[in-house]
């Protein structure tokens, strides 16, 4: 799942990002042995170790000789958290991954606009801010999917393709925690406001795909909307234990795990959960059906851009860090890799696929639209950070009415 960068970001390094842009402005001159050293920051997540990349970024250095690729660790912090850090203390890198550009910081970044390659990658155009180009991506992520264990579901009597509405979602929950299962999977860290994002949104969006562009003008709000209906269906299954409070300890990778063995019966999550399942060679035992929904069925699939990367206007090495990054997006061989890794998908490329990966592929082949915030209907930034904060405080004692009230204070707050 991807966040947003924090509004107050840009403000609070402005003195230090100019700093690094007038550095950024010398030329690829290489090191001094005559090596040119690229630095990348990239999220580490269960699918995208460190042994995945570095092994990816030795295939381009094979052939490459005079490119070095280093790869920056992040640590305990996301790649933007990484990137702001290395940013304020005059340090940028030349590449970012998993970055969204918006308007407040599209300066941070090389426009692409130029470069003729890019007009073949995913959803290029949809992520432009004002014509101009600074994000590509290797494919495509979607994650309006529910992964279901496929023996709770036939302990307790149920049928997937059945599950068509959230009552009978919700009905099916009451039916698995009879059966002994904790019916619903989650976690702490982001996961409480990425699932219930993938819930509101499956069916806010397909309702009005611009329904963000219009909270950004002020034509809508939270506390008017269907939010407080989905707030409301969120706090029910949390009161009915449906949702475990004891999960919100788990990290997003132990949530994941519990639920590949078996310890959970449903898995709110985007596709790239299909690689985890598979490397645990549990894709056979796992099913999944596209997002239930109040509304249109089958929902719009909220999805985004898959392994996007921008390369920093302050790179000192700007030439190279575009070229690397054509290959990234552009080259047959890495785009298969990164594809299969994170398990995306992209029109024209096939990799081997499980029968859960190949059951993913199916429902995107069915649904009617790929729901993308993305320029003018991307939220403001740093809201994915404020919505989990709010959804995790239904947990205790918040009502829905309360969060999406909060939710609005926040938005009003950060013009």
């Amino acid at each position: 799942m991807r966040r947003l960068w924090r509004r107050t970001w840009t403000a609070a390094v402005a003195a230090t990002v100019v700093a690094a842009s007038a550095v950024g402005c010398s030329s690829d001159s290489g090191d001094s042995n005559g090596q040119t050293t690229l630095r990348i920051i990239v999220n580490i997540t269960p699918n995208l170790t460190e042994q995945y990349w570095t092994g990816l970024f030795a295939n381009y250095e094979k052939s490459h000789p005079d490119v070095k690729i280093k790869l920056e660790l992040t640590g305990t912090v996301s790649a933007q958290a990484k990137l702001t850090q290395d940013l304020a203390a005059g340090d940028p890198p030349d590449i970012a991954q998993q970055i969204t550009p918006t308007k407040e910081n599209a300066s941070l970044f090389a426009d692409l606009s130029d470069q003729d390659w890019i007009k073949d990658t995913p959803l290029v155009d949809q992520y432009a801010i004002d014509g101009k180009r600074y994000l590509v991506g290797v494919g495509v992520q979607i994650q309006s999917l529910v992964f279901y264990n496929k023996a709770a579901f036939t302990k307790a009597g149920l049928v997937a393709a059945d599950i068509k509405t959230l009552d009978q979602f919700q009905d099916a929950m009451g039916k698995l925690k009879a059966a002994g299962y904790a019916p619903l999977q989650t976690a702490g860290q982001w996961v409480p406001g990425g699932q219930f994002t993938l819930v509101n949104d499956s069916g806010l969006l397909t309702a009005d795909a611009d329904w963000y562009a219009k909270r950004k003008a002020g034509s809508v709000t939270f506390a008017g909307s269907d939010y407080v209906k989905y707030l409301e269906r969120y706090k029910n299954w949390i009161s009915q234990g449906y949702l475990q409070k004891s999960a919100l300890g788990l990290t997003y990778a132990d949530g994941q795990t519990d639920f590949v063995n078996g310890k959970s019966a449903m898995y709110v999550m985007g596709s790239f959960f299909v690689p985890a399942a598979d490397a645990a060679k549990k894709s056979d035992d796992i099913g999944v059906f596209t997002m239930p929904t109040d509304g249109a069925y089958p929902s719009g699939q909220v999805g985004n851009i898959a392994n996007p990367y921008v390369v920093a206007s302050a790179s000192k090495h700007k030439a190279a860090a575009i070229d690397f990054v054509k290959w990234l997006t552009t080259d047959p061989t890495a785009i298969e890799s990164q594809l299969a890794a994170d398990g995306n998908l992209r029109k024209g490329f096939t990799y081997k696929m499980s029968s859960l990966g190949t059951a993913v592929q199916q429902i995107l082949d069915a649904s009617p639209s790929v729901l993308v915030k993305a320029g003018e209907r991307q939220p403001i930034s740093g809201f994915s950070s404020e919505l989990n904060t709010q959804v995790q405080s239904l947990y205790s004692n918040a009502t829905a009415q309360q969060v999406a009230a909060g939710l609005d204070k926040w938005w009003n707050s950060q013009k």
